[in-house]
């Protein structure tokens, strides 16, 4: 192994067996009640009614009675005010059935009426809903009723302002997320394609320099180091660079691949920097640049002026990189109002549940803890925050050509032996998984929704 320069951390090819930090759920439905509602001031009755029930399932002056506990409500009677200034909504379950008016077993398109009166701020039927869809989720039940689950829960965040305390709550790379690699084929493919990209291109040179914008557990790398051991003539002398808000941030995952790299006598070093611009080229060393599912987490000019998003990608052309890689989440919710992205996360995530669903069973406990610590929380910052608290801005592949095209990226294509690859991978999934390749980029989808976006890029 070569020593550091510039006072870089190297760290040594020694052995190292990961721990898996276990956190507590963060995402449990503990679902509030909105109660405080502000009307206009009270003004005259503005409906009634005098005929009785035909079939006698409510009297006129029952309904009477009702009615005015609602006019009541609506209309601003301090006299129903507790001691907190909460009012009470009488009789909800009452008010569900004659006034929200969505079959009660359709939940999704309770979920839908709910996001639509939240749009619209009409919280009493925000609320009749919110209590309506507390009695139909489940986090153990049919996909759809996981989901939503949680997007009740960025419901009830966003109108009470707390989802970006959910978001900040603390969060790991642990155990879940790497049984999430496993059960479904998701980042493999990311990964396996942007390996492939990479390997592609660096397959003449003898030295290879990585930067890696979220190296995670690292498992990305495991398997181009394996390949890169195996190539005619010898493998490269390989120098990752992590890039982590803490300098010894990476330690844990760098003593790991450091160990992998020895068993396979590949020449190797594991760097760690706080920014790209610490990042410093050798002679005689070309750079693959490896974007994988972290760009959309990068604000752009919809955020901030600074435009972080596009300020990384010139930044990262001005390195001039042998070859870039992005592998994105094929979903749109960055720039969209509210309605169409809860529209948008609905049928995304709802795929995604889905295809969860095939492998562990519905009360299989480590599925639901997949799902609370790897996709709630994100469905929780979709739903709920806005500006700089959304930090999950997803972009559909389109788009991202654009943004590398006007920093000066031309797109590489994809090997056919990448494509190859990866149809062998999802042999071992479901057949309801499928791989397209369109316009030079590589898709995932899950039945007819594309779920994951892979291209190259130089």
């Amino acid at each position: 192994m070569q020593a550091s320069e510039d006072n870089r951390s190297v760290i040594s090819n020694a052995f190292y067996s990961q721990s898996l930090v276990e956190i507590d759920e963060f995402c449990n439905p503990k679902f509030q009640f909105l109660d405080n509602f502000s009307y206009g001031t009270k003004s005259e009755p503005y409906c009634t009614l005098e005929s009785s029930s035909a079939n006698g399932s409510c009297t006129t002056i029952d309904f009477r009675n009702k009615l005015r506990q609602l006019e009541t409500v609506m209309l601003g009677d301090n006299s129903d005010f507790d001691e907190s200034g909460v009012i009470e909504l009488p009789d909800i379950e009452f008010w569900q059935e004659m006034v929200s008016g969505y079959p009660k077993q359709d939940l999704k398109q309770v979920l839908i009426g709910c996001a639509k009166a939240v749009s619209n701020n009409d919280l009493l039927n925000a609320r009749l809903l919110i209590s309506e869809l507390r009695q139909m989720v489940s986090v153990a039940g049919e996909p759809i009723q996981r989901l939503g689950a949680y997007m009740l829960e960025g419901l009830v965040a966003r109108l009470s302002a707390s989802g970006s305390t959910i978001y900040k709550s603390e969060y790991a790379l642990n155990t879940n997320t790497h049984l999430l690699y496993e059960i479904c084929p998701y980042f493999k493919f990311g990964y396996m394609s942007a390996n492939g990209a990479i390997a592609e291109a660096m397959k003449c040179e003898k030295r290879v320099h990585i930067v890696d914008f979220r190296i995670g557990h690292g498992s990305q790398w495991v398997p181009l180091i394996q390949a890169f051991a195996k190539r005619p003539g010898g493998p490269p002398h390989i120098r990752i660079t992590g890039l982590h808000d803490s300098p010894n941030g990476l330690s844990k995952q760098g003593k790991r691949l450091c160990k992998v790299a020895k068993t396979y006598n590949v020449p190797f070093e594991f760097h760690t920097e706080v920014g790209l611009e610490s990042v410093r080229a050798r002679p005689g060393e070309p750079l693959a640049v490896n974007f994988a599912f972290v760009l959309h987490r990068m604000p752009d000019e919809s955020v901030s002026t600074r435009n972080h998003r596009d300020r990384v990608l010139r930044l990262v052309k001005s390195m001039r990189p042998k070859i870039v890689t992005l592998v994105e989440q094929e979903s749109n919710t960055n720039t969209a109002p509210f309605y169409p992205r809860f529209l948008e996360a609905l049928d995304y995530y709802n795929a995604m549940f889905e295809s969860i669903d095939i492998t562990l069973p519905r009360d299989h406990k480590e599925r639901i803890n997949v799902e609370q610590h790897c996709l709630a929380r994100e469905v929780v910052n979709i739903i709920a925050c806005e500006g700089n608290e959304r930090v999950e801005r997803h972009e559909l592949l389109g788009k991202w050509k654009l943004r590398f095209s006007m920093a000066g990226f031309s797109q590489c294509a994809m090997s056919p032996l990448v494509n190859g690859t990866i149809k062998r991978l999802l042999k071992n999934y479901s057949e309801r998984y499928r791989l397209e390749e369109r316009d030079g980029a590589l898709y995932l989808g899950w039945m007819n929704r594309d779920l994951v976006a892979s291209c190259a890029w130089k």
